[in-house]
């Protein structure tokens, strides 16, 4: 008994309600986007045979004989588990596999927001239904991506992206220089996440920037190194779809603008370093998400995961609002819109009016503080053992 309350256990596991509930909706989900599955895992499994020589134009050519693998060698590596299989048990696998990698994704979430308000009055029970709102408005997309369009590598992106969040909080920072590479060497975008080096003390900044760069080195120079076509792989261009924000911009270009993924980069890297100096860290993986989906020429709606996620970890940790009412917006007016507005250019609007707006309000607008005037625990700092978390009228302590 925990403040009045039975604990239920399986074996030696307490169980997480939120959790359960959590997982019944995800297969909810997966039940219906299963029907219309892994319409890009055709891409996961060419790139895989060619990175292991099983094609022309393979191995350390990869990239350079196929510029449109717009994919990270760890996805590759990855992907690789699934084909020793038949080739459609093979995807149900790994549509199964990505899904699983989101519910841990939450978990992980969770347990980054309950060590981060250790010891500041926060209750552990609210934290835990603003998890399950968050994450019921997460999970959609998250089939979205994971089941529906298979992208393995998006998915690898930001699951590492989250181990990230998970370390920083903690003050692993060899953690967080490891997992922000990896989720590089997944799929490059994963660049706009860099600033979360910066929410690192300085002493150990360096040391996490070092990992960093040392392993995404160590995953791509073999390629550029040995096939300097590769290069041009960067500059692959894809259609400047009618519903992009970019049309908003005056950019009619019919395929992707030369300087848009710089752009893109340069933005997401810009608006998370300005989010850390304001001491609003959560919001990083927000901002790089919202930045992508400005300047992208495309809109398929597995994008919007990476923006679920970051409205997932803002509203988890960077904020202390019951509702989680950011997630829901996003997923409102990002996948709302796509099924239900005509018009090519009104989705466009909506678009742009989000992204300016969500990345405004999460670096401008005020924040409640705690009471007692405690903030969260500052990123790496350990959690005192024993510190407790207010639940009540009595303590329930997470370490």
């Amino acid at each position: 008994m925990t403040g009045g309350r039975r604990n239920v256990q399986i074996g030696r596991y307490p169980v997480r309600w939120h959790i359960v509930l959590l997982t019944l909706w995800t297969a909810v989900w997966f039940v219906v986007a299963e029907r219309h599955a892994a319409v890009s895992w055709h891409y996961l499994r060419e790139g895989e045979q060619l990175l292991f020589g099983h094609g022309d134009g393979g191995g350390l050519a990869l990239y350079a004989n196929h510029p449109e693998l717009q994919i990270g060698p760890v996805s590759f590596l990855v992907a690789g588990l699934f084909a020793p299989f038949p080739a459609a048990l093979g995807e149900k696998l790994a549509d199964a596999f990505m899904s699983g990698l989101g519910l841990y994704m939450l978990v992980l979430v969770g347990r980054a927001a309950a060590d981060h308000y250790l010891g500041t009055g926060v209750n552990h029970k609210r934290l835990q239904q603003r998890v399950l709102i968050a994450g019921a408005a997460f999970i959609p997309m998250w089939v979205e991506v994971s089941v529906r369009f298979a992208h393995l590598d998006d998915v690898l992106a930001l699951f590492f992206t989250t181990l990230a969040v998970r370390a920083l909080v903690r003050g692993n920072a060899t953690a967080v220089g490891v997992f922000l590479a990896l989720a590089v060497d997944s799929k490059p975008w994963a660049v706009g996440f860099l600033p979360l080096l910066l929410a690192l003390p300085r002493p150990t900044r360096l040391r996490a920037a070092a990992w960093t760069f040392g392993l995404v080195a160590v995953a791509w120079l073999p390629f550029y190194l040995t096939h300097l076509d590769t290069l041009h792989a960067a500059r692959f261009t894809i259609p400047n779809q009618p519903a992009s924000s970019l049309r908003w911009f005056g950019v009619n270009d019919p395929v992707t603008p030369w300087w848009d993924r710089p752009t893109q980069m340069a933005l997401a890297m810009g608006l998370g370093a300005l989010a850390v100096r304001r001491g609003r860290w959560p919001a990083v993986v927000f901002l790089a998400a919202d930045a992508r989906i400005l300047f992208d020429p495309s809109v398929y709606t597995y994008y919007n995961a990476s923006v679920l996620l970051g409205t997932l970890i803002w509203d988890s940790i960077g904020q202390r609002r019951l509702v989680p009412w950011v997630s829901w917006i996003a997923l409102i007016t990002l996948y709302g819109s796509a099924l239900v507005v005509p018009s090519d250019s009104t989705r466009g609007l909506i678009r742009l009016a989000f992204c300016l707006g969500s990345a405004a309000y999460v670096l401008f607008w005020p924040q409640r503080a705690p009471r007692g005037g405690r903030r969260g625990r500052r990123p790496g700092r350990e959690p005192a053992h024993g510190t407790l978390i207010s639940d009540g009228p009595h303590g329930t302590a997470l370490k």
